[in-house]
């Protein structure tokens, strides 16, 4: 393989498949298709999930782009019962304030449609908990601080393609963002450079499962073109 030196940093050559357009159309609208079935799922099955599923939608996940290609992400992988058992009483106990006291009446108004409350039964039920930590900063051997770039960005292109990749293997999730999430750095018991940034169940879902009938936006109502 060529490698060409550029600013004294090791570059390779890249190519990328290329189609017909009508090629490049039908394949757009499959892959459209496909993601418009997925759907949030509050439900889940304890149905068990290989784990070389759960590496590899996460090597997916770990392709995204990020700003200096710093990847300022740690996925943390939660199986155990017990650790699972201690986050959903954390998450309840944060998500019970935040119904009770913290959402304003707008918020909790606009709530109602998804039939959701502060009970999260599936974090005990999925068979898997990925959370997503963000890195605003890295520690060198000698415990020197160096900063992340677009750290927000990055994870959450991470993220989505996350999600993307756990609907492509046939599981379920929800994203899950209790606030605020500092319990689960320390049930975790990660690094000061990690901060929580989103949690997802993953699993399958139960055996019967009720989603709200919601209308996506149509493409003249999210985008505009300049032509």
């Amino acid at each position: 393989m060529e490698i060409k030196e550029i600013n004294g940093f090791e570059h390779i050559p890249y190519s990328h498949v290329h189609y017909k357009p009508e090629e490049m159309v039908e394949r757009s609208q499959k892959f459209y298709d496909w993601m418009e079935t997925r759907r949030s799922v509050r439900d889940f099955s304890d149905k068990p999930v290989p784990k070389e599923v759960i590496e590899n939608i996460l090597k997916s996940a770990s392709t995204a782009p990020s700003g200096a290609h710093k990847q300022p992400w740690t996925f943390c992988v939660v199986s155990n019962p017990e650790i699972k058992k201690q986050i959903r009483e954390a998450a309840e106990k944060e998500e019970y304030e935040s119904y009770t006291k913290r959402m304003s009446e707008e918020w909790l108004d606009d709530l109602k449609p998804m039939a959701t409350d502060w009970h999260k039964p599936f974090l005990e039920t999925a068979p898997y908990l990925i959370i997503v930590m963000k890195r605003p900063f890295e520690y060198d051997s000698e415990g020197k601080k160096h900063q992340n770039y677009y750290v927000n960005e990055s994870v959450g292109l991470a993220a989505g393609m996350l999600i993307t990749a756990i609907h492509d293997a046939g599981l379920v999730t929800l994203t899950h963002t209790p606030s605020p999430m500092n319990f689960l750095q320390k049930i975790l018991e990660r690094p000061d450079n990690e901060r929580p940034f989103l949690l997802l169940p993953v699993g399958y879902e139960a055996d019967e499962v009720f989603v709200p009938n919601n209308r996506r936006k149509s493409l003249d109502e999210m985008a505009v073109f300049y032509e």
